[in-house]
C-alpha cells in the first residue's frame, strides 16, 4: 500500500479492456408479434393467418379460439375491443395479432369454427341409421335455434353480409358456406329414397331457409311461427321429388 501522497513503485497496471458485447438478439415474432389491428401490420398477410406456411403452432392457437368461443357464449360480442378480449381471456392482444391477424380475422375464425362444430353434430346424428331425414331436420333445427347460440348467429350474418360486400378480412368464410353442406345433407335425403339430382335441390333450399328463419327468428323472435315454418319445410322431405325434365 502507499501512504498518502506517496507514488507506488509499482508498474502501472495496463487498463482492462471490457468484454465485446454480443449484437443484441431480435425478438422471436412469439415475444414480439407483428402490430396492428383491424387491417394493420398483422392482418391477411401475417403470420397469424389461416394457413400461412411456417405459422404458429395450432394448439396454442386453437386453445385461443376455444377460449374466445367460450367467452362469446357468455358475454356476446358487441363493441369488445382486442385488448379488452384478450383481458378477458388472461392473455395479451399482441398474442390474438399473432394467431388472427386482427380482430376482424378472429371472428371470421369464431363463424367458420361454429359452423365446423355444427357440421360434427350433423354427421353424428346421420350416424342413426333409424332416423329419417325429417327427423334429424327437426333434431338440427331445435340445436340451431336454442337462445345460447343467438350471438353466433348474429355474428354469422353480420360476416357473412360484409363478405358478401366483398370485404377482404370476410371472404374466408364464404369458402364452403354453401358446398360443405350441400354434400351431407344430399347424401341424407338420397338415404331416404330422394333420386340425387333431386336431392342437392332440396337440401340447397333446406339449407336455405334455415338460414333464413334463423334470421327470421333473431329480428322478430317469434318462435311459434319459425318452428311452424320450419315443419311446413321438413314436410317436404317424406315426399321424394322426381326433378323436372331439362328444357329442349
Amino acid at each position: 500500500m502507499t501512504s498518502q501522497g506517496q507514488l507506488s513503485d509499482r508498474p502501472a497496471e495496463k487498463p482492462t479492456k471490457s468484454p465485446a458485447r454480443s449484437p443484441a438478439r431480435s425478438p422471436s415474432p412469439v415475444e414480439n408479434p407483428p402490430d396492428g389491428e383491424l387491417g394493420g401490420p398483422g392482418s391477411a398477410s401475417g403470420p397469424g393467418s389461416a394457413g400461412a406456411p411456417g405459422g404458429p403452432p395450432d394448439g396454442a392457437r386453437q386453445r385461443l379460439l376455444a377460449d374466445v368461443i367460450a367467452h362469446v357464449a357468455e358475454h356476446g360480442v358487441g363493441e369488445v375491443s382486442l385488448r379488452q378480449l384478450a383481458a378477458a381471456l388472461g392473455t395479451s392482444h399482441r398474442m390474438l395479432i399473432y394467431h388472427f391477424g386482427s380482430r376482424d380475422g378472429l371472428l371470421v375464425e369464431v363463424v367458420r369454427a361454429m359452423e365446423e362444430r355444427q357440421r360434427a353434430a350433423f354427421a353424428e346424428m346421420r350416424r342413426e341409421p333409424a332416423a329419417s331425414a325429417a327427423e334429424l331436420g327437426r333434431r338440427m333445427w331445435r340445436q340451431l335455434s336454442e337462445p345460447e347460440l343467438a350471438p353466433f348467429e348474429r355474428l354469422f350474418f353480420e360476416i357473412y353480409g360484409q363478405a358478401l360486400q366483398g370485404r377482404a378480412y370476410a371472404q374466408p368464410l364464404l369458402d364452403g358456406v354453401v358446398e360443405d353442406w350441400l354434400g351431407p345433407m344430399s347424401d341424407l335425403l338420397v338415404r331416404d329414397g330422394h333420386p340425387p339430382a333431386a336431392a342437392r335441390t332440396q337440401a340447397r333450399l333446406a339449407l336455405a331457409v334455415t338460414r333464413g328463419l334463423l334470421l327470421d327468428l333473431l329480428a322478430t323472435g317469434d318462435r311459434d311461427g319459425v318452428d311452424l315454418a320450419m315443419e311446413q319445410m321438413l314436410a317436404a322431405f317424406g315426399h321424394p321429388a322426381t326433378p323436372p325434365d331439362p328444357p329442349g
